[in-house]
């Protein structure tokens, strides 16, 4: 135990004194051949918030990017010898150097945004995971191919199985594994029109000229549904039928990130 405490006081330290560079390393998953929906809206998440800070992003690609991460989840950043992986932890290091997008909300606004970015976390994600590892048609003719397309048999069938094991038993953990497709997507459908009401005619989630950390997360998941073709479109169909959410995300695309769309069959 005072090992793991001096190991993590010098981490702390080391990391203090480490200066935000003008342009961040983001390491994720190879785009067109083998990244699957819910990690490719999680790295657009990320990419779009360190844009919106300002900060310089240089994407590099990797196949084992998830094995790389210190969390085994994608996105991770690099900044000299500090690494954070995924969108919370990556948003508190940023902060932390000094770079805020909510730091001019009130606390009562903050609570607001934070409740949201839940319920995003808690909906499209889940949803992702469900459509790309429970659902058996994109299961085995999109993720098993994409997922395990850059190691050799029969390692590309263990990981796949060792990946889905580890997704069913969050999707169980969370009461989500069984669920009915029909159910998935009311809760997305639910989602939507949560985000669509809170969003309304504003340009942004607060209200103001300039987005936030939500902004940034539902850009992340609405991009990622909607351009990604899979053998049944059902949560494309659902976020289809939200114009207000439509036109945010083509807002942030066209301002502030130019991804790239997901281009499987």
């Amino acid at each position: 135990m005072p090992s793991d405490l001096l190991e993590d006081t010098i981490a702390m330290e080391l990391e203090a004194k480490e200066e935000l560079p003008d342009t961040i390393a983001l390491y994720q998953p190879f785009v067109v051949e083998q990244i699957l929906l819910p990690d490719y809206a999680n790295c657009l998440a990320v990419e779009a918030f360190l844009k919106m800070c300002g900060i310089g992003v240089e994407i590099v690609s990797r196949h084992n990017a998830e094995y790389m991460s210190p969390t085994g989840r994608v996105p991770f950043i690099k900044c000299g010898s500090i690494i954070h992986s995924e969108f919370d932890r990556i948003v508190s290091f940023v902060e932390s150097k000094g770079k805020s997008l909510s730091g001019n909300l009130s606390s009562t606004c903050k609570a607001d945004m934070r409740a949201y970015m839940s319920l995003v976390n808690n909906v499209l994600l889940n949803a992702e995971l469900y459509i790309s590892w429970v659902d058996e048609d994109t299961l085995n003719h999109i993720t098993k191919v994409r997922h395990g397309s850059v190691y050799p048999w029969p390692l590309n069938h263990f990981l796949n199985w060792q990946k889905r094991k580890d997704v069913i038993k969050k999707l169980n953990v969370l009461s989500w594994y069984n669920k009915s497709i029909e159910e998935v997507c009311s809760e997305v459908e639910n989602c939507c029109k949560a985000l669509s009401e809170r969003l309304d005619r504003n340009e942004y989630f607060s209200g103001d000229k300039t987005p936030n950390e939500l902004d940034a997360l539902v850009f992340g998941h609405v991009f990622s549904i909607i351009t990604t073709n899979l053998p049944d479109n059902k949560l494309a169909n659902i976020v289809q039928k939200y114009t207000l959410l439509l036109e945010h995300c083509k807002r942030i695309e066209t301002s502030i990130c130019s991804p790239q769309a997901i281009g499987v069959k």
